[in-house]
């Protein structure tokens, strides 16, 4: 149903005029066609959704507005006059600004030292900062990006050094800002509190380009949505007169399934066993405290939590990536000697898989070539050291391509050309396809399309059902709650709480997540406090409605 307020808020969008426009854009980087004769219309003050598949040409686009690549051919309009835009200084001298989903932000300067970078208006540091503070001061209290400028950016959350590359581009006059997979990175209260700053820009009449593949974003926060599917531009909806269902499907070209859709979990005997584990950080303070638990085989254990709370140093300890303190992990009812430089190639060998939280860290060498890193880890499959089998290795390499859908299809390109859905894809294929007997998997989804997600979740599904243990860590508390049969709240480094997710809502959950119960206590380990109602919350809960605003975590 379209409200009032919706009907408005559409009427001001028909009526706005166009902030950018792109005509017949193509873009090619050797044989592959990224941009096919685009076509878009960015209308001033409103928010704007661009989506599409892994590879799509959704950033090549934003990046041709910014600057940082050239159209091969089309024309580029910006408030109605024709540009061809050199770089990104050309971009934002014309108003255009771009946060990227990873920062570019020097981590030892100050914020203020951030914001200034490249912008000073004084030959006399001294007199650009101190302006700079002032209008620092007005930009936070107008727009709600409340952040100390003396603050080191190391020291800041992500989400607080998001608000630092949104400060930049509005020091340096931006009037249009493109946020590429802005929430990415972020909690979900941080996600509302960005949504709640976008609306304010828009508002003030900036106009936002937001680039997502978070169906739930778009229906929460944007007035019209473009996709696009393999280098072309499908179609432009109004957002409040279309569904997630209908912009999936025209993203994928097919109907997609937005729910998980699995059998009653069959648990067999315990495969994963941790006990009393301690897990200190890169500083000797403790971040996993006595912690214990199991999974079976059969059975995927969901591990929320917010990000910081202990769950990649217990991920990195159990997979041999780390030196716990003390406790043991055992597999398969054996303790784990994962001590050492070669514990995880020994977890490995034990027959415990790992996909890590951070592809680009620790699951990838970009510069490698796509077939190399599908063989990382496990070299003795194809003969290892010199005897190595390449051919072997390549045609491994084309089989996990094909059936895990991942583009381009060259196995002998550099990874570093593959979108970051399509890393994820070469990371998982390389760990999902060697039969482990427990997969610990950590932000499956990270980055990753609406389609290859359904994809994902399907076959971590048909590895439960094969009888694998499966321990899942996940940002996202919908594919939690989704995929998980048991459900491990941690906080501050202790296993909090213990819930089944048919009867767990979201709101009990996240209150464990933030480290208090209902009654406004904190929780000890292994307590959960008592349920209320369930709320099923689906992508179909976002149908067409009034979305000006909503808070809506993605």
């Amino acid at each position: 149903m379209v409200t009032k307020q919706s009907s408005q808020r559409l009427e001001t969008v028909a009526a706005a005029s166009p902030a950018i426009e792109l005509r017949r854009i193509n873009k090619h980087f050797g044989p592959v066609h990224a941009n096919k004769d685009i076509d878009l219309l960015v209308r001033r003050g409103t928010v704007h959704g661009i989506v599409g598949e892994n590879g799509a040409g959704k950033s090549t686009l934003m990046s041709i507005l910014y600057g940082f690549y050239t159209a091969d051919s089309g024309e580029i309009l910006v408030n109605g006059t024709p540009h061809a835009i050199t770089d990104s200084r050309h971009a934002l001298a014309l108003g255009i600004g771009m946060v990227h989903q990873h920062f570019m932000l020097v981590e030892n300067f100050t914020v203020l030292e951030n914001i200034v970078l490249g912008a000073e208006d004084s030959r006399l540091l001294d007199t650009s900062l101190r302006r700079a503070r002032e209008q620092l001061r007005a930009l936070a209290k107008d727009y709600g990006l409340e952040v100390d400028p003396d603050a080191i950016i190391e020291d800041l959350s992500v989400g607080q050094q998001q608000r630092v590359e949104i400060l930049k581009a509005l020091y340096r006059g931006a009037e249009i800002l493109i946020l590429d997979e802005p929430t990415g990175v972020l909690t979900p209260a941080e996600a509302d509190h960005l949504f709640r700053i976008l609306r304010t820009l828009r508002d003030e009449g900036k106009t936002i380009i937001l680039i997502t593949h978070k169906l739930r974003e778009i229906m929460a926060i944007t007035d019209e949505v473009s996709v696009m599917r393999q280098g072309a531009m499908v179609k432009t909806l109004e957002t409040a007169q279309t569904s997630p269902a209908e912009i999936a499907e025209a993203m994928v070209g097919r109907r997609v399934l937005l729910r998980v859709e699995k059998d009653q979990a069959a648990p067999g005997k315990v495969m994963l066993e941790v006990k009393n584990l301690v897990v200190a950080d890169d500083f000797k303070i403790p971040r996993v405290k006595d912690v214990s638990f199991s999974v079976r085989a059969g059975e995927i254990v969901g591990l929320a939590g917010v990000s910081g709370n202990g769950q990649s140093e217990l991920l990195e300890a159990i997979t041999g990536m780390r030196d716990q303190t003390s406790g043991t992990v055992y597999l398969n009812g054996q303790p784990l000697s994962l001590e050492g430089d070669d514990g995880a190639a020994r977890a490995r060998a034990a027959g415990l898989a790992h996909v890590p939280e951070d592809r680009l860290r620790m699951g990838l060498v970009t510069n490698f070539q796509a077939w190399e890193n599908t063989v990382l880890g496990y070299q003795d499959k194809y003969g290892g050291g010199p005897g190595l089998s390449i051919a072997d290795a390549k045609a491994a390499a084309r089989e996990h391509i094909a059936k895990f859908d991942i583009r381009p299809t060259n196995a002998e390109l550099k990874t570093a050309n593959f979108s970051g859905g399509n890393q994820q894809k070469i990371v998982l294929a390389r760990e999902m396809e060697r039969d482990p007997d427990v997969l610990v998997i950590g932000q499956p989804t990270r980055g990753v399309d609406i389609g290859a997600i359904e994809f994902i979740h399907n076959e971590i599904i048909k590895m439960r059902d094969e009888g694998k243990a499966i321990l899942l860590v996940s940002v996202e508390l919908d594919e939690i709650r989704s995929l998980s049969d048991r459900i491990l709240v941690m906080f501050d480094g202790h296993i909090v709480g213990e819930a089944d997710p048919a009867t767990a809502d979201e709101g009990a959950l996240g209150l464990l997540m933030a480290g208090v119960t209902r009654e406004g206590g904190t929780p000890g380990p292994g307590t959960m406090p008592e349920h209320v109602t369930p709320v099923e919350r689906t992508l179909t809960e976002f149908s067409p409605k009034d979305n000006s605003s909503k808070d809506v975590s993605p």
